[in-house]
């Protein structure tokens, strides 16, 4: 297959193209809006048969997804930061409707102050609300989610939104070489056009998105927790299927260099690629280091977490967001869960980074490193602390 030099929004538009969803609704916000941008392209040249809805905000274009998508369209938006913070009562309304929406989002730090660059934050905000969500390590990443979202969403044992992360600028701006999915080969994989088993049908009457009061609302949350929960062995069949059909090999939680690793980085997005060189360098100096790499956060994969910690004397996990007034970050926070009562126990090293954008460099990991160990040789965790932030 032939390679070709893009961006990771280009890679996502690409991607997009490659489904040809009956309908996009969007609304430009930076690191996004090359992806709306170059879809408007292929639309404007007759190369995809969308229906592309130019809306006035983010909560219209979420509102024009679930629409579209109750009617039994597929459908795919892009958004970050700021747009969904104003989009973020329909993204529940979405799950709660069982619309298997994707959505792209080139995570971007949250105002304020107001920036534009990159973080985390903007996607583990909706943790809570039915999405599935995935984060991209690299370009070629971000390609295949946007695909793989389609045929998990609108899997009829799921039938949820799913959301594909990409890094604000690390990725989103970042020109990678990527294979590219053709047309044909997308709709081989999801079957053709999308068949909506739940939709609006003038022959079929049918109500969505109903009012819920007390006597029925929490049977209709506990049929999303129900679908998140089939969507794991839904994810894993897909995932399969794709290396069958592409070579290329996906899992909800991955390692690297884990056989005899006594320490591992955790992390997910593109922090796994300056994380994954440096255990490259710091294993020519003989220590025993490894990678673990979330790229499913909803449903989160614990018990692969635990499985890859049972030998570990130190865990270090490194994330872009931050919960303030937690008990750590929203990513590690999910691992203590996880690995809690399991005996499974590893001393934990908890590094925030690269909020608003900052650059965290491949001599730091090694630094994070090296500070963690020393904390593990003394038999402390080391509470979570702001890598880079000038005191």
């Amino acid at each position: 297959m032939v390679k070709i030099a893009v961006t990771g929004d280009d890679a996502v538009a690409q991607a997009a193209k490659a489904v040809n969803p009956d309908v996009v609704a969007a609304y430009p916000i930076t690191p996004q809006t090359i992806i709306v941008e170059r879809f408007a392209d292929f639309v404007a040249d007759g190369e995809v048969d969308t229906e592309f809805v130019t809306v006035e905000s983010e909560h219209s274009a979420m509102s024009a997804c679930v629409g579209a998508s109750s009617a039994g369209a597929r459908v795919f938006t892009s958004s970050a930061s700021a747009g969904i913070m104003l989009m973020y009562e329909i993204v529940f309304i979405a799950a709660s409707s069982r619309t298997p929406i994707v959505m792209a989002i080139a995570n971007r730090a949250i105002s304020g102050p107001i920036n534009i660059h990159g973080e985390e934050t903007d996607q583990m905000l909706f943790r809570d609300s039915g999405w599935i969500s995935l984060f991209a390590e690299d370009n070629q990443e971000a390609h295949d989610h946007t695909i793989l979202a389609f045929k998990i969403g609108e899997h009829p044992d799921v039938l949820l939104p799913v959301a594909v992360g990409l890094d604000g600028f690390i990725l989103s701006h970042a020109i990678e070489g990527i294979e590219p999915v053709s047309r044909q080969e997308a709709l081989d994989f999801l079957g053709g056009e999308r068949v909506a088993k739940l939709k609006l049908d003038t022959t079929k009457p049918l109500s969505i998105g109903l009012l819920h009061l007390p006597d029925y609302y929490m049977e209709a949350r506990a049929q999303v927790r129900d679908a998140q929960e089939r969507s794991r062995k839904v994810i894993l069949e897909v995932f399969s299927e794709w290396e069958k059909r592409f070579g290329r090999k996906y899992n909800p939680v991955e390692s690297y260099m884990m056989e005899d690793a006594e320490y591992a980085f955790l992390t997910m997005g593109s922090s796994a690629g300056n994380a994954r060189t440096a255990i490259d360098e710091l294993r020519t100096k003989g220590e025993k280091v490894g990678l673990i790499k979330i790229r499913v956060y909803r449903p989160f994969f614990g018990e692969h977490v635990v499985n890859l910690c049972k030998n570990l004397k130190g865990l270090i996990t490194i994330e872009r967001s931050h919960s303030f007034g937690g008990p750590g970050g929203i990513l590690s926070q999910d691992i203590k869960s996880a690995l809690y009562g399991t005996g499974v126990s590893p001393l934990m090293a908890e590094y925030t980074i690269g909020l608003g954008g900052r650059d965290t460099l491949i001599r730091d990991y090694h630094i994070m490193y090296n500070r963690a160990k020393e904390a593990f040789n003394t038999g402390k965790n080391l509470p979570i602390y702001w890598w880079g932030l000038r005191e």
